[in-house]
């Protein structure tokens, strides 16, 4: 990892006053995604200063992001010894995308009736773009564009209570690594197509099992990804600064 983090980078010096809570949830996003995909070492301690030096940050937001991972079981704080990152398993990454395509699929049923031929339109014009991004080999461009389609998707359905609760575990799907994760890009080009076809069609059964689908097979290419880098056998638990 570099001394400053790419994806990090941008806008990260001194916080301004009321910004330094949006930094160490920036830090935490991070470095969920980063667990998640495998990136840094999910087992030993983590050494905090260590770790803010290669991110680019102080410690502090560091620290308050590791609490927040805590929290959520990504990593445990030991008394005298400090934060170990927790290894994901196959059944937390499969019980995530299982959890997820469900609410997401409600969703894009509900969609049908808060999207009209306007919006529709529109959601093919982005998804055209994300398929040509694609092609070119864009891959944070179609990150952005698979985001923006789930989004618009996902305000549709009029259930903002519904949407907030998929967020939750969106926060753990790593969307800023389609450039590692093999075949996240074409499924984006691919599985929308259905997604679309029922929108345009107005069949909110048929949105509900391709998206249900979309999700489920994106989430086995990450457990697929996770099995090639080794991220569900690491059983080395002894002590190692990061």
């Amino acid at each position: 990892m570099p001394m400053t983090d790419p994806k990090l980078e941008a806008g990260l010096g001194s916080p301004r006053l009321g910004e330094k809570r949006q930094l160490s949830e920036r830090v935490a996003a991070y470095l969920r995604e980063a667990i998640m995909v495998g990136e840094l070492p999910t087992t030993g301690y983590v050494r905090t200063e260590h770790l803010a030096a290669r991110l680019g940050v102080s410690a502090t937001p560091v620290r308050e992001a590791l609490m927040i991972l805590q929290s959520e079981g990504a990593v445990r704080w030991e008394p005298r010894r400090g934060f170990r990152m927790l290894p994901p398993t196959r059944q937390d990454v499969d019980d995530l995308f299982n959890v997820q395509a469900y609410v997401a699929g409600e969703l894009a049923a509900r969609a049908v009736s808060g999207l009209d031929a306007s919006e529709v339109a529109a959601l093919r014009a982005t998804q055209d773009a994300l398929v040509e991004a694609v092609l070119r080999g864009e891959t944070e461009r179609v990150g952005e564009l698979n985001h923006q389609v789930h989004r618009t998707i996902n305000r549709a359905a009029g259930s903002p209570r519904l949407s907030s609760l998929l967020n939750l575990f969106v926060h753990y799907v790593p969307r800023n690594y389609y450039d590692r994760v093999a075949g996240w890009a074409d499924a984006s080009k691919r599985d929308h197509e259905a997604v679309l076809a029922a929108l345009e069609a107005g069949d909110p059964e048929a949105a509900r099992a391709a998206m249900v689908e979309h999700i489920e097979n994106i989430g086995r290419l990450l457990i697929a990804h996770l099995d090639r880098t080794g991220a569900f056998t690491r059983t080395d638990l002894s002590p190692t600064p990061t």
